[in-house]
């Protein structure tokens, strides 16, 4: 029974993400459209809960009522059939809802709900541009994302579930006591009044508060996580006296905001404890009184002394609920501000799949400055014909890599337009865009999985033998298999650590050479491609490259000139503009930049200055 109320949500809808909405109502509807039905039941059930709990001190003072007067020889002939269905709702009827609303909330709500939030919200941000992941922290993303979904589904089931049971409640509270006697009504009402004064005057102090609390604690954790981030450094400076000072100002910092928050709750239950102190004190008083005058029986005076005990407990739970209802608001609204954002590059309506029958490219009258003014490329034009290998060499800073970010997408330009085999990359989906192109990078990052895993990420049905002959290609496949990670696993079963930090830089870079063998994509672009290998690997898998060139079109960006220089083309650029182009012999005989830039080079190196660097 239990597997089946939890089958009733599907935390994984396929249906394609939109943008979530920006106000914080329309934001969690947006994640709670789909599963409102089984919200509706459980507010349904609270309600009917919370109803028959206030009906049984009422059946409560006339039991009291019927035993001071009833005849002991009769009592269970006049009303056994009404103890019988008291009893039925007391045995079966509340547990029987207690154990369907906790079904509903447990099993089918509270697992799946976040589960469905966090689905959307990453299948949403996977597709970010990758302009708003070099803006944001990955961790602080994930964080938000995570802890976003818990506070939309705290925030939509307290206000369904908590403020509808005390609604009832404190109604029927109400409505049960005017109909023992008028005048023990009153001294609720008065209560009630005072309850919701102390959490108007409280409530937005003690969120004040919790905001302040919280940025304290994020300095305080930020500055012991950097502490623990760079401890080579403490050490090597001696310095964890200063470290421990550069903490404790943040914690003290942090201490300062607690110290007022406990002065809040102190006060606040000092008020709520005498409120219902006094309270007791005057429905008890007024009872008496009542009864002494012959309007009120026994049983009323139990029923209202009854309530007022029921009653102080719930203004403390409620007054907490509340609190914790501010605390994931704002966690909602902090998440929402993260995950709503629009998309700065979208698939066009209707966008194409990109087909690659021959792989010319063609830059036309491109500009691109990432959102400012100027000073990146302006007014570029170049063509790449079918098969065509073609250099590009500059300063850093030149837009060797922008070029790159711009074919695949990962920028929108904001002038011209770029074309593959005639196709305007803006009317295809990026995906088919990137399928087509193999690409490897100077700063190479690999999935903190698998070796296999990481090279079949280039085409996951690869088979086995496919893998490994793309690792050989690669000159990797010897040092994977002396791979060992620290739960035993070895080769190609071995994981490489987040970022693929347990590898050195040529191991990382071999890897990723290996998954572009696999993907064997007709446009290939290689950024700094080798950079990070030592001259004597470079040698040994220049002959592999070259083979994977083969057949395909090629834009190459390096800066040690040699690498490059067996190209068909070389295009020099200098400030966003060509200024060069030919074979490496035409222009090294000139007495152009690339000129200069050759000339610098000496075994090796290049002149600080003057380094050939991807920007």
């Amino acid at each position: 029974m239990l597997s089946w109320f939890e089958k009733r949500i599907d935390p994984f809808p396929a249906e394609a993400p939109e943008q979530p909405p920006t106000t914080l109502f329309a934001f969690c509807w947006h994640y709670t459209k789909g599963i409102w039905p089984w919200l509706a039941i459980t507010s349904v059930l609270i309600a009917a809960i919370s109803a028959l709990q206030v009906a049984l001190f009422g059946f409560l003072g006339n039991i009291i009522d019927w035993l001071a007067g009833a005849d002991r020889a009769t009592f269970l002939a006049d009303e056994g059939w009404t103890l019988a269905g008291m009893g039925f709702v007391i045995l079966v009827l509340l547990p029987g809802l207690g154990l369907i609303h906790t079904m509903v909330m447990h099993q089918t709500i509270f697992g799946n709900y976040p589960m469905l939030i966090r689905w959307k919200a990453h299948r949403y941000l996977l597709g970010q541009s990758f302009g708003f992941y070099q803006d944001e922290f990955a961790g602080r993303v994930a964080t938000k994302m995570m802890q976003t979904a818990l506070g939309v589904r705290e925030t939509v089931v307290k206000i369904l579930d908590v403020l509808i049971y005390v609604v009832v409640y404190f109604v029927g509270t109400l409505v049960l006591v005017a109909a023992l006697d008028v005048r023990l009504m009153l001294p609720f009402l008065v209560w009630l009044v005072f309850y919701a004064g102390m959490l108007r005057y409280f409530l937005p102090r003690m969120r004040r508060i919790s905001e302040e609390q919280s940025n304290a604690r994020s300095t305080m954790t930020g500055r012991v996580v950097d502490s623990y981030t760079n401890i080579m450094t403490v050490k090597l400076f001696a310095h964890s006296g200063r470290e421990e000072a550069y903490a404790r100002e943040a914690m003290d910092d942090f201490l300062k905001t607690v110290h007022p928050q406990m002065r809040l709750t102190t006060k606040l239950n000092f008020g709520l404890d005498t409120s219902n102190s006094v309270l007791l004190f005057v429905v008890g008083a007024i009872g008496i009184w009542s009864w002494t005058a012959g309007s009120a029986s026994i049983g009323a005076i139990a029923v209202a002394v009854g309530l007022v005990l029921r009653l102080e407990g719930m203004a403390h739970w409620v007054l907490w609920e509340l609190a914790g209802l501010f605390e994931h608001i704002g966690m909602a609204i902090d998440g929402m501000g993260t995950i709503a954002r629009p998309r700065a590059v979208r698939d066009a309506p209707n966008a194409g799949t990109l087909t690659v029958p021959d792989g010319k490219i063609q830059f036309e009258n491109i500009r691109f400055h990432y959102g400012k003014e100027g000073g990146v490329i302006e007014d570029l034009s170049l063509t790449v014909a079918p098969g065509e290998k073609v250099g590009l060499v500059g300063r850093s800073g030149a837009g060797k890599s922008t070029l790159m970010n711009v074919l695949l997408r990962l920028y929108d330009l904001e002038g011209g337009r770029i074309l593959v085999d005639g196709q305007d990359i803006a009317s295809v989906t990026q995906d088919s865009l990137r399928s087509q192109i193999g690409v490897v990078t100077q700063d190479t990052s690999l999935l903190h999985r698998s070796v296999r895993d990481n090279i079949a990420y280039g085409k996951p049905d690869a088979s086995e033998a496919d893998i490994i002959a793309a690792a050989k290609r690669a000159n990797a496949h010897d040092y994977i298999l002396g791979l060992v990670d620290p739960q035993g696993r070895t080769g190609y079963d071995a994981h490489v650590g987040e970022r693929g930090v347990k590898l050195s830089g040529g191991q990382r870079q071999r890897i990723a050479i290996a998954r572009v063998f696999l993907k064997n994509a007709p446009i290939l672009v290689l950024d700094e491609a080798t950079s990070a290998l030592d001259s004597e690997v470079e040698a040994a898998i220049q002959e592999n490259l070259n083979a994977l060139m083969e057949g395909k079109t090629v834009i190459a960006i390096a800066h040690r000139l040699s690498t490059i220089s067996s190209l068909d083309r070389l295009v020099v650029l200098d400030k966003g503009a060509i200024v060069e182009e030919g074979t490496h012999a035409q222009l090294a005989e000139s007495d152009g930049l690339y000129a200069q830039l050759w000339a610098r080079q000496s075994g090796g190196f290049i002149d600080a200055g003057e380094a050939v660097a991807a920007e």
